[in-house]
């Protein structure tokens, strides 16, 4: 896909980065390796950990909310905190579920080798190829592709976020699909706002 030329309209460069980031998406190499990784957590019996730093570390934490509302337990856990005594919250049963588009980020690693230690049950990593560092450290990798980012100097991340964010969807979906989670589950757990108020009139 071409990029915009200095004579490109404002509109034509945003409808090239949306395009960018669907293509991202819609490129996500699937493999087994997606059905593993639900299995994996569907028969979790601790939490589920996700963690990532920067711009894949917004996208874990946004994982963890959508997990946990949708009956998986989950909680972010951040790199920099990982190393200072906060890795202590994981434990064997859990699960990680990690982030990093490089595979290459230290922080990240040195959370798993962390995690390994206290022999963490299983890491599943969404993260661009299977060859990276990282996913040498992981039990399931869940590539999403080498992705050329839509930026005009091409490091920011943004196809590859969306790719990231879309396949964690993917992936809590499923899961709550497969738990037969209800809409009564749901409004345990939303509360608040709109949907918490859709999800308990539909119980009604």
């Amino acid at each position: 896909m071409e990029k915009p030329s200095g004579s490109t309209t404002l509109i034509d460069s945003v409808r090239y980065v949306l395009k960018a980031e669907a293509e991202a998406i819609q490129s996500i190499p699937l493999t087994q390796s997606i059905d593993v990784a639900v299995a994996a957590i569907l028969t979790c019996k601790g939490k589920l950990f996700t963690t990532g730093i920067g711009k894949a570390g917004y996208v874990a934490r946004k994982a963890a909310s959508t997990f946990s509302t949708t009956g998986t337990p989950s909680v972010f856990l951040h790199p920099g905190d990982a190393s200072h005594g906060d890795v202590g919250v994981v434990t064997s049963c859990d699960l990680i579920l990690a982030f990093s588009n490089s595979g290459r980020t230290r922080e990240v690693l040195e959370t798993i080798d962390f995690c390994r230690k206290l022999e963490v049950k299983q890491v599943i990593t969404v993260c661009a190829t299977d060859d990276s560092d990282l996913a040498k450290l992981s039990d399931i990798v869940l590539p999403i592709g080498k992705i050329a980012e839509p930026c005009p100097l091409g490091f920011t991340p943004s196809a590859s976020t969306a790719a990231m964010t879309a396949l964690a969807d993917a992936l809590a979906l499923t899961v709550m699909s497969a738990r037969g989670f209800s809409t009564e589950d749901f409004a345990v757990r939303h509360h608040g706002g709109y949907l918490g108020i859709k999800s308990r009139e539909k119980n009604k």
